[in-house]
């Protein structure tokens, strides 16, 4: 029941908060601080297109892909030119390995004009090469994230990825390989997929074990309403009745080995995490279709693809939509954010803002503390198991929030 109300309660509050300011001109203002912030870089080309995913994506044509990517180094520029500096990079997609040279020169360029530490790049199995990790140690990455979703052949067949990325065990078998050439190694991992049984999931995370991976993060199914009745078309029906029970299946079995870096993902050491939006209270979102917050405003770029290289060609910021959040607004994402780490530090959000953050928020920590999500010792409020299950409900529900805008978007673009 709680979790029912809570998904509830989530989808109206986030469908609310991602509604997007029509007829808005979004601009980027120069940056006025030193503050460190991470990059985004979206590529949206993939060999594939999987008919669950609902990221801003499509089917890689090499001579486009090219023309995309010496607009994204133009719109990195003028970032640098703004002001801006970055300590950290992450590239998603889409599937960012798709042209290797071009994702180098992408990465070089960014590490010339910031001071750029970690580069976490989202990558397929089939990209798990020896000339393509060579050339991702070169260019600093120290995480490499790779798409696995699932080790189950019949699974892979159904969700369309078994004849392009090979089956369980080939996957497997370039994972144990490329163990030990970068600081993290990151299995991607999708659980309550249509027909997935709780057998299929704990074969899984029999391999995960097996495998000793650095890094694994279990997403649950997450699909904005357009890719819901794809699913349901060549997948099958999505419901989250066994969702709460994979979950604790995944915490029983990995939490004696990993520790949560946070909700849904399980590290063995410091790293990187796919929710780059926990470790960075504010990040930049470059690429078509890319999602920044900057200064308060979460704004978006063109889902248009040669509307994108277009504005960039021009020297213009391809920016497509935006939204001011106000300051409780500012103050529930941060309370979503960092407590989805696992922990808030009330004391550091108090000074954060003015000693207002309690005074503000007094109900949302209330109705959670009812339920027992989380604990507190001070200065931190920390997550209960239910509370970690309770907010992997809520990022769910916000990350459909999302896909629904970028739906949205793309539909305004004519892109779909």
């Amino acid at each position: 029941m709680i979790s029912q109300i809570v998904t509830k309660v989530a989808k109206r509050q986030f469908a609310h908060s991602l509604k997007f300011e029509d007829g808005s001109s979004p601009e980027l203002p120069s940056c006025t601080d030193n503050n460190q912030r991470l990059l985004y870089i979206h590529i949206p080309f993939c060999e594939e297109l999987c008919p669950y995913c609902s990221f801003h994506r499509m089917t890689f044509k090499e001579p486009l892909t090219r023309r995309y990517f010496q607009a994204l180094r133009r719109e990195i520029r003028i970032y640098h030119e703004k002001g801006y500096q970055f300590e950290g990079i992450y590239a998603g997609g889409g599937t960012p390995t798709v042209l290797i040279d071009e994702l180098a020169e992408t990465l070089n360029l960014s590490r010339e004009l910031f001071p750029i530490r970690d580069i976490s790049v989202e990558t397929n199995p089939n990209h798990l090469t020896e000339n393509n990790i060579d050339v991702l140690r070169q260019c600093g990455v120290k995480r490499l994230s790779v798409g696995v979703q699932t080790f189950n052949d019949e699974m892979l067949k159904k969700i369309g990825r078994y004849e392009k990325y090979g089956s369980g065990r080939d996957i497997a078998e370039r994972l144990k390989y490329y163990q030990g050439h970068f600081h993290t190694l990151n299995a991607d991992m999708i659980f309550n997929f249509p027909g997935q049984t709780i057998q299929m999931l704990e074969d899984d995370l029999a391999m995960i074990l097996k495998l000793n991976m650095d890094q694994v993060t279990f997403y649950p199914l997450m699909i904005s309403d357009l890719t819901r009745d794809i699913m349901k078309k060549t997948v099958g029906h999505v419901d989250f009745s066994n969702e709460e029970r994979f979950y604790k299946s995944i915490v029983r079995r990995l939490e004696k080995n990993y520790d949560f870096s946070s909700a849904w993902c399980f590290s063995r050491k410091e790293s990187l995490v796919d929710e780059y939006v926990v470790e960075f209270e504010e990040y930049a979102g470059l690429g078509s279709g890319a999602i920044g917050y900057l200064y308060g405003t979460c704004y978006s770029n063109t889902f248009d693809i040669e509307g994108y290289i277009a504005a960039l060609e021009k020297g213009k910021l391809p920016l497509q939509a935006s939204r001011k959040f106000g300051l409780h607004d500012q103050m529930n994402y941060d309370f979503l954010m960092k407590l989805f780490s696992t922990k808030l530090n009330i004391k550091a959000m108090q000074q954060k803002y003015d000693g207002k953050f309690l005074k503000t928020m007094w109900k949302e920590i209330a109705a959670f503390e009812i339920v027992r999500a989380y604990r507190y010792f001070p200065p931190y409020l920390h997550l209960t198991p239910y509370g970690r299950y309770l907010w992997v409900i809520m990022m769910r529900e916000f990350f459909i929030a999302v896909n629904n805008f970028r739906d949205y978007c793309r539909k305004q673009a004519g892109v779909m």
